[in-house]
């Protein structure tokens, strides 16, 4: 796109796998979208590969103590966070995001290490006396937590840091045996973490990472027979296509999204400019590219007019450019096509009676911050996940029980947010939206990385992530019991 040439390193990075370093001569190349440019490779991985790397992964049975996991998990946070300039950078070219947003995804991990090393050293078993009822007996039944050992992990585009943390701390927290595919679109982030966590002291064994386009590795990722679980996180089709040849392995599929961010008509003139600011950030953060972000304002019609210049107003102040510059607070999507397509839907909500009220012009990968009104609900800008830095306004009315029908009309249901002050509109929000999580005054996606997070339809098939859910996912429960007293 631009005639500017980038200054960075060209990588040129092989596998990891059972502690060896395996190239292919076939490479995929990984491009910075801003200017898409090569900025690095990685092999081209097959089938044969990720066999190899769960042969080694089944055959390991990791031996670490509850302080040894906890001191590689404080060791990894550190590292990531001594060196969050470097994998800013690498998060910044292959992904495209601004060089902000890409510091901040680099602190969210260094949470996510800190607290799965935290949690790792928790008993998590139970304790249940027998002699609770007239049947019951003098004797204790005890619970304990085992591993499952292979665990198969393929990483979305979006958040090629904080999407393998997720999955890798907590396997690291259960001793358990991770093989993971990154998206052959951001790739490099994804290995520098392997690097560090075998700097901070893991067995190779334990994180394996393998490159290859999915039609060449997919299948082996979903249906080896040494694989115990299976974490994913993407787009539904691939979602359902994995539930559909997993057969009876479990699966935790994270998916889309298409979150609201609901407005209602009690809020002052105060808070509707503290709606705006959530709005508005929650739409752009990450450039759109969050199951969590905000795709469609909805705002009861008796604050529209005067919700809508704040938008636009904050919208009209975001600097948007060349991701690498400090000061750029939105950088660019994952690539062109993906601006275009988005870009077409805002066309396509125009020609259904939509007005775009401020749209600067996109340039390649790089898509503005476009702010819409008066969307259509059922239009596939806000149907559909838009997952970009558009920002559509959806006028709706001002009975809550109609607000509620076209908030649940779409196929997903991940996350909401809510802003009222009004107690019973609150509590009526979080029984009536048919989603996963709900936020009053917050983004949708707002979390720490230890709550519980994921979604239902087709968000998800109700398995929880964060920290603390993944690492009970992670694990078989063994129940045994023994005579009490003990003689």
């Amino acid at each position: 796109m631009s005639e500017t040439k980038t200054k960075f390193t060209l990588r040129h990075e092989a596998m990891r796998i059972g502690g060896q370093k395996v190239t292919t001569e076939k490479v995929i190349e990984v491009r910075y979208p801003y200017t898409n440019e090569v900025i690095g490779t990685v092999p081209a991985g097959t089938a044969e590969h990720a066999r190899q790397a769960f042969d080694i992964a089944a055959s390991y049975k990791p031996k670490l103590s509850r302080y040894e996991r906890q001191q590689i998990l404080f060791k990894a946070a550190e590292l990531i966070r001594d060196r969050k300039e470097q994998i800013a950078e690498t998060l910044t070219l292959e992904l495209g995001i601004c060089k902000q947003h890409a510091l901040y995804e680099a602190g969210r991990s260094y949470d996510v290490f800190t607290l799965a090393g935290q949690l790792a050293i928790l008993d998590d078993g139970q304790i249940f006396s027998c002699d609770l009822t007239p049947h019951g007996k003098e004797r204790k039944i005890y619970t304990k937590r085992e591993p499952v050992n292979v665990i198969s992990a393929i990483t979305p585009f979006n958040h090629p840091l904080n999407m393998v943390a997720h999955k890798i701390a907590p396997a690291i927290a259960t001793n358990n045996c991770v093989v993971c595919k990154p998206t052959e679109l951001t790739p490099l982030t994804a290995i520098t973490l392997a690097d560090i966590l075998y700097e901070a002291g893991l067995p190779p064994e334990m994180f394996q990472i393998v490159t290859g386009l999915p039609q060449e590795i997919g299948d082996e990722m979903i249906t080896n027979d040494h694989i115990d679980i299976i974490t994913f996180t993407g787009g539904v089709p691939v979602g359902k296509m994995i539930a559909d040849k997993a057969g009876y392995k479990r699966t935790a599929l994270e998916l889309g999204g298409n979150d609201p961010f609901i407005v209602l008509d009690d809020l002052s003139d105060e808070d509707l400019v503290k709606a705006a600011d959530i709005a508005v950030a929650g739409a752009t953060g990450n450039s759109g590219q969050r199951c969590t972000a905000i795709k469609r304002i909805l705002v009861q019609e008796n604050v529209a007019d005067k919700l809508v210049p704040l938008i636009l107003e904050r919208a009209k102040k975001i600097k948007f450019g060349d991701p690498q510059d400090p000061e750029t607070q939105l950088g660019c999507v994952v690539h062109e096509q993906a601006a275009e397509t988005f870009e077409n839907r805002v066309y396509a909500a125009e020609k259904q009676g939509a007005k775009i009220l401020y749209h600067p012009g996109r340039k390649g990968a790089l898509l503005p911050p476009i702010v819409v009104d008066h969307v259509p609900h059922d239009s596939e800008l806000v149907y559909e996940e838009t997952f970009g830095p558009v920002i559509p306004i959806v006028r709706v009315p001002n009975d809550d029980i109609a607000l509620m029908k076209i908030s649940n009309s779409t196929p997903f249901g991940l996350s909401a947010g809510v802003c009222t002050n009004n107690l019973d509109r609150i509590t009526s929000f979080i029984d009536g939206l048919d989603v996963g999580t709900v936020n009053v005054w917050e983004q949708p996606g707002y979390r720490i990385e230890m709550s519980p997070f994921g979604g239902i339809k087709d968000s998800g098939n109700g398995v929880k992530e964060g920290v603390l859910e993944a690492m009970k996912f992670f694990t078989n429960v063994k129940t045994y019991s023994l005579p009490w007293p003990v003689r």
